[in-house]
């Protein structure tokens, strides 16, 4: 049985809709990391007008800015800058990191980075650290379990920072997933067929469609050529539609 034009037209324009409320819901989490970019370099390029390299004492002035994203963004469960190794004077690596407690206060991650006993030392395999500096553009990574923050099941957003044109760190905000599929659940369910959303590596975000679970890889097409393209797509029988400005794709069976 054939499908009319008029019910592809309203099945395209439900699609292209919930697309653009997705990326309506983390683009205000964009926004903290944004802010947070902008401080930060604004900071870097400060400390090197003094003649001097940065040192983890100086990134204290960034603390203000977090302790109001994480007031002010609901989604926002942590937030902060995370340098690239070297870049700082004084230590080999570093974490400007604030989160909400489960009681609402605001409180530093506090982390042992000595390469010599912490399995931590090295973060730069991550998605949320990898993706910026390989790519120079945003990035969601997960869903992942978070055992360098939380514990929690999250995405973590983020964007890379540099300073006289060298990649000197990301700025990020970590999301937890259970936050996320209250948000945008509702909205792939009003579609007519299964749908989840996927990162640039297929990585599945949030998902109504019991046959991609969270946090599984959808495989097949070149997703991160589709966000940098921008265009809606099919690969296989699937239909996709990148999230307007949020490196998220809608995948449809």
């Amino acid at each position: 049985m054939g499908v009319s034009p008029g019910l592809a037209t309203l099945d395209t324009e439900a699609e292209s809709w919930v697309a653009a409320q997705v990326g309506g819901a983390l683009e205000a989490v964009f926004e903290a990391v944004a802010a947070t970019r902008a401080d930060t370099s604004a900071l870097l390029h400060r400390v090197a007008a003094e003649e001097r390299g940065p040192a983890s004492a100086d990134l204290a002035a960034l603390r203000p800015g977090l302790h109001l994203r994480l007031a002010r963004e609901e989604l926002v469960s942590g937030v902060g800058f995370v340098a690239a190794p070297g870049l700082l004077a004084d230590v080999p690596a570093w974490l400007e990191w604030w989160q909400s407690g489960a009681d609402g206060d605001v409180r530093p991650l506090l982390l042992d980075l000595d390469p010599g006993h912490s399995a931590y030392s090295d973060y730069t395999h991550w998605d949320w650290f990898a993706l910026p500096r390989d790519t120079g553009r945003r990035a969601v990574a997960g869903p992942y379990v978070d055992y360098l923050c939380s514990d929690e099941y999250s995405l973590t957003l983020s964007e890379p920072v540099h300073l006289q044109g060298r990649f000197a760190g990301v700025a990020a905000a970590d999301v937890y997933l259970r936050h996320f599929e209250t948000a945008v659940l509702p909205l792939l369910r009003r579609l007519a067929r299964p749908a989840h959303l996927v990162n640039a590596r297929g990585r599945v975000a949030a998902s109504a469609d019991p046959a991609h679970l969270a946090g599984s890889l959808t495989r097949g097409p070149d997703f991160g050529e589709l966000l940098t393209a921008a265009r809606p797509g099919t690969y296989d029988g699937l239909r996709l539609v990148p999230c307007r400005g949020i490196p998220l794709v809608l995948v449809l069976a």
